[in-house]
């Protein structure tokens, strides 16, 4: 039941950051049903449940009947950690790397010893659909900014969370940049599916440098200044 409690709650955080971090949804927005939602998730559908009870006590959410979940139409998105004005700075691609550089190849390596095997499940899932969507041409940077996000929340560290506003960033940029970098869009095939392997083995040593060396593939092929 205790691990039921923490699925729930660690649900109810990740719908939390599409609202407040990802701004995947507004206030008044309707979230997809259960059967879209707990499959992004990869959760059951009585956790789901669970979770968003969670957000409607915290008033994020509210249920309308027969319509729907809805985020409620009077929440105050506020980021209480002061990171999304640093995000809408003038801020140098390089720097932004270089702040990915100091602490993800610590989330892949602590990711890889403390992910439950529903959250690998989900890390590797939104890695083939990177792989896809490069291979058809088309944009990915939603789906990286999942991709990183679920190896930082697999963690199980909240500071890690809280500074992903920077790492989308970092990552829209670089993106933005591989468009007209055709070897770096490659390199990102081979380091994706690298880190993908260490992570699924659970060999925290090899996330590690593997998410190091695709940080600095992208900021030697990007050419950043």
């Amino acid at each position: 039941m205790e691990q039921k409690g923490r699925l729930s709650d660690r649900a109810a955080d990740s719908i939390l950051s599409m609202i407040t971090v990802e701004k995947r949804f507004s206030p008044g927005d309707k979230l997809p049903n259960e059967n879209v939602l707990s499959e992004e998730l990869k959760i059951s559908r009585t956790t789901l449940r669970e979770a968003i009870r969670i957000l409607v006590t915290g008033e994020i959410l509210e249920i309308r009947r027969g319509r729907g979940t809805f985020v409620r139409e009077d929440l105050q998105i506020e980021n209480p950690k002061k990171l999304v004005p640093l995000t809408s700075a003038k801020v140098k691609a390089r720097d932004l790397y270089e702040m990915r550089l100091i602490f993800e190849p610590e989330a892949a390596y602590y990711a890889s010893l403390r992910a439950t095997d529903k959250e690998i499940e989900r890390i590797l899932s939104l890695g083939t659909e990177i792989e896809e969507r490069i291979r058809r041409g088309k944009d990915r940077t939603e789906v990286e900014q999942a991709f990183h996000k679920s190896i930082a929340k697999a963690t199980h560290n909240e500071f890690m969370n809280q500074l992903m506003p920077v790492i989308y960033e970092g990552i829209n940029k670089g993106v933005r940049l591989s468009k007209i970098h055709e070897e770096a869009v490659q390199a990102t095939l081979i380091d994706h599916r690298m880190l993908m392997d260490f992570l699924k083995g659970r060999n925290a040593e090899g996330a590690r440098n593997a998410m190091r060396i695709h940080i600095l593939h992208a900021m030697e092929q990007l050419q950043m200044e």
